[in-house]
Order: C-alpha cells, then structure tokens, then sequence
C-alpha cells in the first residue's frame, strides 16, 4: 500500500521548486517516463523526431527576371511621360540591386506608367516597342511577386530551424499579428496574379520586418517534428501494455487503474493536449496562410522549393509533416481509448 502510495506522488506530484512541464526541452521526456511509470512497463526505444530541413538557398529560390532591351533612343523618345522617371530609377546604381519588394514595386509602376503612356505616343514603331515592353512586364510579373515574398531573406527568418520549439504557454496570441498580415499578404498575391495592379503595395515592408524579427514558423515545425516523435513513443507505451495484460479485469476498476487514470486528466489532459491544441491553433493561424501564400504561386513555383513545401507546410500528403502529426495524435488518442475502455473508463464514454 505505501509503495503504491509513493508511486502516486511520484508521478502526480511535481517536483520542489520545479515544472518539467512549462519547457519543452522537459515536456516530452516527462511525459513518456511518468507513462511508462504508470503503465508498469519498460519504455521502449524512443522514435526519433522526423527530419526537417531549412527553406533551400535563396539562389535556388530567387527566380531570372527577364530585362528589357530597349534602346537609348527609344527611351529618350519617352521624354515627358513618368515612364521615363520609372526607367531611369531602374537604370541608376540603386536600381541595378533593387530589393525583391522594390523590383516588385518597379515592374508594377513600369505597367501603369507605360499604359498611361502610350496616348501620348505617335510614332507607331515606339508605340508597339512599349506595347511589347508592357506584355512582357505583364507576363513577368508573378515572378516578382514570388521573389518578394519566397525570395526574400526576411522569410529565411521566420521559417529558420534554429531557434528551438513553439513556446509552451505562448497560445495563439504570439503569432496574431504575423497571422493577420500573411491574410493581407495573401490577398495582395492573389490580386497581382490576376493583373489588378492598384492593389496598395505600401504594407510589404512592415510584413517583411515582423518576418525578420520573429522565428515562429520555424518553430512550430520544430514542435510539430517533437509532437509526433513524442506521441509515437507514447503510443508504443501503450501498446506495450494492452499486448502484455489488461489494465482491469473484467471492466472493474483497480488500484492502479485509478493511478492511471488521474496521470491520464492531470498529465496528459492537463498538460500534454494544451500545448498540442496551442501547437495546432497557431499552425492555423501562421503554417497553412503560408502554404496558401506557396500553393497560390504553384505557377512559378521552383522545383528545389516544392518538395520544401510539401514537406513542411502542406498539410496533406505522404511526406507532409503536419498529416503525419495529425496521424500520430490520431492514433495516440485511440491507445488511451483501448486502454482506458478497459476498466470502463473510456475517454468521451
């Protein structure tokens, strides 16, 4: 009787002075020893976390934006028209390493600019020589809008694997700004691609500045990468015990079925699933506006960045981290089931 005394404090009692459960550096390790405790089975060999990798280079990423060759004379005929004022920013020193948002800027100014132009046009060659300059800016443009969103270094930021997991306790409120300004980048995206070139361009450099101050996007597929190897490893526990003998016999409670079932709602319940619910909530807020922000772009998308994407933002398919997370939750929630259904006890019963 004390030794299953001491077994109850041991595992539902945290220790003096400290709570394994506020980091993650902790959480997971806690969880999977005070299990195995409880379920009175050695813990297996842990899984390991599934790979991830940080975005590909930016010269893999940043797309060949194609120039326009038109002549010294051609460009001095435009005299009197703002296109001239646009060109001749392109041409000078600054204009030659134009951030990806300033070249954005520059192709859509280049449009309005030359068709705003081209009534005041009379030559006829000139005239076709700007039309064919606007087609080609036209049809160019989504590559500028995706290397001022997936080319830029500021994305690098937000999405790096270097600055650990989703803080436990952080909640949705740590990526509600990032959230709403991936909704207006998201609608900026969608109407340049479909050519509506007043849409207001000012915001991208305030988006692009919380990007390179903040890490969550790296962070939330670290946490995802830790949640399904923790939740494997859990599962296994589990399965451990349904295959080795039945929690309760008969469906009658017991000592240790009481055990297990206060470390199920005060550890797993009261410590395990919010950090998985802040996980999830703000991989809605910030992961799935990004893989809408690459989906989007899939036109121009480059083949080194696709599988990136289908490995760390697309919420579907086989190689998709976050359907491998929601398999493993899945399939963890249905081990609890199993085993607590055993004494009657069944979580939602």
């Amino acid at each position: 009787m004390i030794g299953r005394l001491l077994l109850v404090v041991c595992v539902l009692v945290l220790p003096a002075g400290c709570e394994p459960f506020a980091s993650t550096d902790s959480l997971s390790d806690e969880y999977l020893e005070r299990l195995a405790r409880v379920l009175e089975v050695d813990s297996p060999d842990r899984v390991a976390p599934p790979s991830a990798s940080a975005l590909p280079r930016r010269r893999e990423r940043v797309l060949a934006m194609p120039e326009l060759q038109m002549g010294m004379l051609d460009f001095l005929s435009l005299y009197g028209c703002e296109l001239q004022y646009v060109v001749g920013e392109k041409a000078s020193i600054m204009g030659r390493v134009m951030q990806p948002i300033n070249r954005l800027r520059y192709e859509v100014r280049f449009i309005q600019a030359g068709e705003d132009c081209l009534p005041e046009i009379e030559d006829e060659e000139l005239s076709e020589t700007l039309r064919a300059a606007i087609d080609s800016k036209r049809q160019s443009l989504p590559l500028a809008v995706w290397n001022a969103t997936w080319g830029t270094e500021e994305v690098e930021t937000l999405l790096t694997l270097s600055k650990g997991d989703y803080p436990v306790g952080a909640g949705p409120a740590a990526v509600s700004d990032l959230s709403l300004d991936l909704d207006q980048l998201n609608r900026i995206t969608a109407q340049l691609n479909q050519q509506r070139l007043d849409v207001p361009l000012q915001s991208l450099g305030k988006i692009q500045q919380r990007w390179q101050a903040e890490f969550r996007g790296g962070q939330l597929i670290n946490s995802a990468r830790l949640l399904i190897a923790t939740l494997r490893s859990g599962t296994a526990i589990i399965e451990t015990r349904l295959d080795d003998r039945p929690l309760c016999l008969n469906g009658q409670r017991n000592n240790q079925s009481d055990i297990v079932h206060s470390f199920f709602l005060k550890v797993y319940i009261g410590q395990i699933q919010p950090y998985m619910s802040d996980v999830s909530r703000a991989r809605q807020m910030l992961i799935e506006p990004l893989a809408e922000l690459a989906a989007q772009q899939s036109g121009v998308m480059p083949e080194t960045f696709l599988s990136w994407y289908q490995r760390h933002l697309a919420s579907r398919g086989e190689n998709s981290l976050w359907q491998q997370l929601d398999e493993a939750m899945a399939r963890h929630t249905r081990a609890w089931q199993q085993l607590l259904g055993q004494c009657g006890l069944r979580p939602g019963a």
